[in-house]
């Protein structure tokens, strides 16, 4: 015969944590500003995130979603290469050039929204800037419940050819 028992403390930390999130989603702040948000050259090229949930960094949030990975990317002549489940939304601010999704070309200009379709074993990607003198500049948005309900593995193919493991440090936008 089998025995259950309940530990009644971890409900009430259940309903208190939901509870704070609400609570966070109600006063938390609108505006995230990009000063207080260093560019950092990682393993796709030069970023600066907006937006990184707390179940990814371990740290409490203070803006009113907590749930959305955000950030821009600067492309000098292109970005890393990797693959992961897709969801990705990414809407062109500056400058022209391609990007390379499972093996197709797709040419793309300020303006533009590229979608990335969520699919079995994820959607392989790298994105080409036509004109090095001027950078390509864009904005990335994908919520979590993408990576966390889609099983989703981000795997790198190839490194951003400026990327130095570990000894990667900020670097402000030109």
């Amino acid at each position: 015969m089998r025995e259950r028992s309940r530990d009644r403390d971890i409900y009430d930390q259940i309903v208190a944590g939901q509870s704070a999130e609400r609570l966070r989603s109600w006063t938390g702040r609108v505006v995230v500003r990009g000063k207080g948000n260093p560019w950092i050259l990682d393993r796709q090229g030069l970023v600066r995130h907006y937006l990184t949930p707390s179940r990814y960094t371990g740290e409490p949030v203070d803006t009113a979603l907590d749930g959305w990975i955000v950030f821009v990317q600067e492309v000098g002549k292109h970005s890393g290469k990797h693959r992961h489940q897709g969801g990705l939304v990414i809407y062109v601010l500056e400058g022209e050039g391609h990007s390379i999704v499972d093996g197709e070309r797709l040419e793309w200009e300020p303006g533009d929204l590229m979608l990335l379709p969520i699919k079995p074993g994820g959607v392989e990607h790298q994105h080409f800037n036509k004109d090095e003198a001027k950078p390509v500049m864009w904005i990335a948005f994908i919520h979590t419940a993408v990576y966390e309900w889609g099983a989703s593995e981000m795997v790198q193919i190839e490194q951003h050819p400026e990327f130095k493991a570990r000894a990667a440090s900020p670097r402000r936008r030109r």
